[in-house]
Parts: structure tokens; sequence; C-alpha cells
């Protein structure tokens, strides 16, 4: 029994649910791990698991993963319900151990309701309906929740920097016939300095930072944003309010037709009128590129050094993301880039 085993039989133990019965959810890119809890009563739950890992980090380099995931989902979820957002309820935590028991929202992730057949439209426009209340609402430095105050910090240059520097790091490990030197590294900085300086200056708002359909739970007996059920909230950063909707509708793992993503965008500026369209959308596009080569930076890792080559399935969507934000007005310069060190065979 491995020691990560028995601090989570000692958590569930001290939490009074060493009877319960445990099913492992599958996982996805990040380290979290989740467990349905079955009662003897019948009732269900769900244990979060956070690991020490080596992921890169949007807060404080010298927080653990465990703090993170303890304070950030506590504090966050707390500031979330506050809104009349639902988030799960936290039934039990172990912040020092990263572990957790919330309140088991069910199946029905929008991923999975739509491929066995639900609108897709409705369930989008809830979606951006919820992120429409978190931007209206003041957005504090600090969150207060169970697990004790959690800085909310800044999505600043320094972190979307970091985050596009995966890119050059992994690609190359990934596809080795691609080899940036020092000098197109220092470049691929320069050309994104301009998008991650407008990042930072328009970040006012809390981003959930992985708000995408496998994130986003159906609530039955809901309406509007309160439908939406939001989970690994728990890396939630002050960000520029456009981060989570092109997240939602440039998905890494689902197509998100151009149709669609039009009509939730107008939704969006419909909830939010006094928002400044054209000078949004130059920041949108930016910002879903700079998203976009830090996603294939993280596949390109989990494939070449975690031995998890299921990811390579998700890369020419991103690519396809990446090819046509990279037409965008201010985004020449990283297009640029593009054509002299990555040749076109392997965008796609």
């Amino acid at each position: 029994m491995s020691d990560r085993e028995i601090l989570r039989l000692d958590f569930l133990r001290s939490a009074g649910l060493a009877e319960a019965v445990r099913a492992p959810l599958p996982g996805d890119a990040s380290t979290r791990r989740y467990e349905r809890l079955t009662t003897p009563s019948g009732a269900t739950l769900m244990l979060m698991d956070q690991a020490p890992a080596a992921e890169s980090q949007p807060c404080d380099p010298s927080w653990t993963p465990e703090q993170r995931h303890a304070h950030g989902w506590t504090a966050v979820a707390a500031h979330l319900k506050s809104l009349g957002l639902s988030a799960p309820e936290i039934i039990a935590v172990d912040a020092p151990n990263g572990l957790a028991v919330i309140e088991d929202f069910g199946d029905a992730l929008f991923a999975k309701v739509i491929n066995e057949g639900a609108e897709e439209a409705p369930l989008y426009r809830a979606a951006v309906e919820a992120l429409a209340v978190l931007h209206a609402a003041p957005t504090p430095d600090v969150l207060t929740g169970a697990a004790g105050d959690w800085p909310l910090l800044t999505y600043d240059q320094t972190a979307l920097q970091g985050g596009a520097d995966l890119f050059v790091e992994w690609l190359p490990k990934l596809i080795p016939s691609l080899a940036f030197n020092d000098a197109a590294i220092a470049e691929w900085r320069d050309v994104w300095a301009p998008i991650t300086a407008a990042g930072e200056a328009g970040a006012a708002v809390m981003a959930h930072r992985d708000y995408h359909a496998e994130n986003l739970i159906r609530l039955d007996g809901q309406t509007g944003a309160a439908s939406v059920g939001l989970i690994d909230f728990q890396d939630a950063v002050k960000a520029h309010p456009s981060w989570d909707l092109h997240s939602l509708l440039q998905d890494a793992r689902r197509d998100v037709s151009p149709e669609l993503e039009a009509l939730a965008l107008d939704h969006y500026f419909t909830l939010r009128p006094e928002t400044d369209r054209e000078a949004f959308m130059a920041a949108y596009a930016g910002l879903a590129a700079l998203n976009e080569a830090r996603i294939l930076g993280i596949f390109a890792r989990l494939i070449a050094r975690d031995a998890k080559p299921r990811y390579a399935a998700f890369m020419p969507r991103m690519w396809a993301h990446l090819n046509a934000n990279l037409k965008a007005p201010g985004l020449e310069a990283v297009a640029a880039w593009m054509d002299r060190h990555v040749p076109e065979d392997v965008r796609r």
C-alpha cells in the first residue's frame, strides 16, 4: 500500500467515511484524481486528491500543489456560492495533504450529456451566464474559505509567459526535428510580450482557469447560471475576462462550431453591454493563441515525459485553433515566428 493511499484511508476514517465504497473516476491531464464515495446509507460524495507533482503553477511558486488545492478549492467555492453560483459543498478537508470530500454533483458533465444527445446551445448559454455573473461581481484580492484565507493572485505577464514557454520547452522533446536555439527562444518571448502585457493589464475578474465542457455539470432543478455545476476551480486567478470564454469555446477536448462560438460570445456581450467588444476580442484572440501554445506544450509533456500517448489525439484541434487565431490583427509577429521555426506539416 502506497504512502498516499495510507493518507487517503486515514483522512476518510477521520471524516467518518471509512465504510464508504470507493470508485475511481477517469483522470484528465492534471494530477488531480477523484473517487466517488458511496456510504452505507446509499448517499454519494466525491473524494478529491491533489498529490504533489511537477506542474506549471499560476500562483506563488513557493506554494505546494496541496496548498493550492486545499486553500484554493475552499476559498473559491465560498466565493462562487456567495454569488449564487453552484459550487459543491465542502464536507471535509485536509489542507496540508491536499484531500477533500465534497458534494457529488453527479455525472451530467456537459461533454457527456451532449454526446448523449442534449442540445448544445442552452448548455453553453448557461455557462456564459455563469461567467457573466462572476465577471459582474467585485473581485476580492483575498478569498476566505474553510481552509483559510487565499490570495487571488493575478495571471500576470510572468505567469502567462511561463505557460507559453511550455511550447518551446516540450515540443522539441516530442518532435526531435524541432530545435529552438537561444535566439529563437528570446524572440519567442519578445513576440508574446504585447499579448501578455494586455492580459495582465486587463486582469480584472476571477477566472476559473479550466472552464470547459468536462468541468461543467448540468444540474437538474436549477435554471440559468445556477444550473451550471462548477468543479476543478482551485487554480482560480484574477485574469482577463476573455480567459474562461476562450477555454470554453475553443475547447481542447471537443469541437465547438464557429456558429456556437459566435452565438455564445454575442450572448456574453448582451449580458455585459458595457464591454468594449473590439478591445475584448483582440485580447480574446491573443490570449486564446497563447493558451493553445501552452496546452500544446502540456500535451507534448504528457506524451514525451509521462507516456500518455492518448493526448496526441487532441493536438490537431489545438493546432487548428492556434492557426486560426494567428490570423487575427496584432498577432502578426507570433505568426511570423511560427512560419520561421515550426514547419507547416507539424502545425496540423
